[in-house]
C-alpha cells in the first residue's frame, strides 16, 4: 500500500452516521493482498491464495451495495496490498458491480498496481471501465535496492509494464519511489531520478523509507544491521524537489509532485485558489482538505458526515461480517467540530498551498488566526512557516518536517464553540 491512504485513530464505540445531506463522493478500496510483504511496510496485508481472494472480492461486493445509495464519487481509489492481483474474472465481477450500482463514473480512478501484476488483458479491462489512473508501485530502479526492500518485481518489469499501459490509453500514471533506503547512495538515488523522468510519467509519489515497528526493516535497524542517515535523507529530499521541478513537476504536497500541464498545453493552468497542478492526485486532495469518503475493504478508513470508523484489520473477519449482511466496522466514533477541525488543519498543512484562512473557516467553523495563532507563531519563529494576509503554509523547510508542525495543530480537548 503507499502513503496515499490516511490512516484514522481508535474508538471503542460505534455510532451509527446520518444520512442527510448529498451522497458522499469519494470512495477508497482496500485489496488486502501481496505475492509477497515488503521489508518495510506496516499497512494490512496478506499472501494471497485463490479461495480467500475470491471470498474477499464477494463479500466487496456485498459492501458495495450497502454503500451505494448514499455514494455518487468524483474519485475513486483502488490501494492495497496489490490491487492488480485480482484476475481478469474478479476485476470484471468488480466493475460491472460498481458500473450497475452506479459507482463507476469518476472523473478520477486510480488502481494501484505492481510492476510483476500488470499485463495487457488487464490493462485494458481497467481502462474499457473507466480506470482513468495508475499508480505503479516502483520503489527503486536498482536490483540490489529491489532485492532489499523484498520486491517481486525487477526494472525490466517497470519499464514493459509502462509500455503496456500506455498502450492501453492510460495518460495518468503515478510512480512511487521510495529514498533514504539502507545502501542507497546519492549516486543511484540521482541514477534513479534520472531514470524514472525519463519514463515520462505524469506524477511521482516519493517517500522517505520509515522504520515501522513490526517490520522486518525495523528488526534490522534495531540489531544494528543498518544505520539511519538523517543527513543525507535531507539531501536527498532536496534533490528530488530541485530536480523534479526542472523538469516540469510542481510539488504540491511533501511527498507528491505533479506535472503541471497536460501534454501539448502552453499556458501553465494550476488552480487558481490552491496551486495544484493538472496531474495531482485530486483523491489525496480530498484526504488534506478533509473531504468525506467511504473505505471499504479490510483495514479501510472513512470518514462521513462527523462519524470516523474503520474496518476490521482481518479478511477472513471481515468477510463473515458481510456475508451476515452488515458492514465489517471494528470502530467508529464521532469527534467534536474543535478535534476535527485540528485535524483537518494538520492535513492541510502537509500541502505546499497551506490553508486558505476563508477556506478553513468556511470548512470548519473555526478561524486559524484565532484557534492555532501560538501554533503559526512558533512554526514561523522556528522558520518553518509563512503568513500572508490570506494563507498560512510551511515553507520549504518546514514541509520537511510536516508532522512535527501538524503535530502543533491537533486539539484533544473541548473548548468554545466555534465562530459564526
Amino acid at each position: 500500500m503507499s502513503a496515499e491512504s490516511i490512516p484514522l485513530l481508535n474508538s471503542a464505540a460505534c455510532p451509527i452516521p446520518s444520512a442527510a445531506g448529498p451522497p458522499v463522493d469519494s470512495l477508497y478500496i482496500h485489496v488486502p493482498f501481496c505475492a509477497h510483504k515488503c521489508e518495510y511496510c506496516a499497512f494490512y496485508s496478506g499472501q494471497a491464495t485463490g479461495d480467500i481472494i475470491q471470498r474477499y472480492v464477494d463479500a466487496l461486493l456485498l459492501e458495495l451495495e450497502l454503500v451505494a445509495a448514499d455514494c455518487r464519487p468524483r474519485t475513486v481509489f483502488f490501494g492495497g496490498g496489490t490491487p492488480s492481483l485480482l484476475n481478469l474474472r474478479q476485476w470484471e465481477s468488480v466493475l460491472t458491480t460498481m458500473h450497475r450500482l452506479g459507482l463507476g463514473k469518476a472523473d478520477e480512478w486510480s488502481v494501484e498496481c505492481n510492476p510483476a501484476t500488470v499485463s495487457a488483458d488487464k490493462a485494458a479491462l481497467l481502462r474499457s471501465h473507466g480506470v482513468n489512473r495508475i499508480s505503479m508501485g516502483v520503489q527503486s530502479l536498482d536490483e540490489a535496492l529491489l532485492d532489499r526492500l523484498g520486491r517481486v518485481h525487477s526494472r525490466d518489469m517497470v519499464f514493459r509494464s509502462v509500455d503496456i499501459l500506455r498502450n492501453a490509453g492510460f495518460d495518468n500514471m503515478n510512480i512511487d519511489l521510495m529514498f533514504a533506503i539502507p545502501g542507497q547512495t546519492m549516486e543511484v538515488w540521482n541514477r534513479t531520478l534520472d531514470e524514472a523522468l525519463a519514463i515520462g510519467t505524469e506524477h511521482l509519489s516519493c517517500y522517505e523509507v520509515i522504520y515501522e515497528e513490526d517490520t522486518p526493516l525495523y528488526e534490522q535497524m534495531k540489531a544494528g544491521e543498518c544505520d539511519v542517515d538523517e543527513d543525507l535523507a535531507c539531501d536527498m529530499y532536496e534533490v528530488l524537489v530541485d530536480r523534479s521541478a526542472e523538469e516540469g513537476f510542481q510539488q504540491y504536497e511533501v511527498a507528491n509532485f505533479g506535472r503541471r500541464r497536460r501534454v501539448g498545453e502552453t499556458v501553465d493552468r494550476p488552480d487558481v485558489e490552491e496551486l495544484i497542478p493538472h496531474y495531482a492526485c485530486r483523491h489525496n486532495v480530498g484526504y488534506w482538505r478533509g473531504r468525506d469518503s467511504y473505505g471499504l475493504g479490510p483495514s479501510a478508513s472513512e470518514w462521513v458526515r462527523g462519524l470516523r470508523s474503520r474496518n476490521w484489520a482481518n479478511t477472513r473477519l471481515y468477510c463473515e461480517q458481510l456475508e451476515k449482511g452488515r458492514r465489517a466496522k471494528e470502530f467508529a466514533e464521532a469527534l467534536s467540530p474543535l478535534r476535527r477541525a485540528g485535524e483537518m488543519a494538520a492535513f492541510g498543512l502537509r500541502m505546499n498551498a497551506g490553508w486558505p484562512f476563508a477556506q478553513f473557516l468556511e470548512r470548519t467553523g473555526f478561524d486559524l488566526r484565532e484557534e492555532w495563532a501560538f501554533e503559526m507563531t512558533q512554526l514561523q519563529m522556528r522558520g518553518w512557516a509563512e503568513r500572508t494576509p490570506t494563507h498560512f503554509r510551511l515553507n520549504r523547510k518546514g514541509l520537511r518536517f510536516a508532522d512535527s508542525a501538524a503535530e502543533l495543530f491537533l486539539r484533544l480537548e473541548e473548548s468554545p464553540a466555534p465562530a459564526g
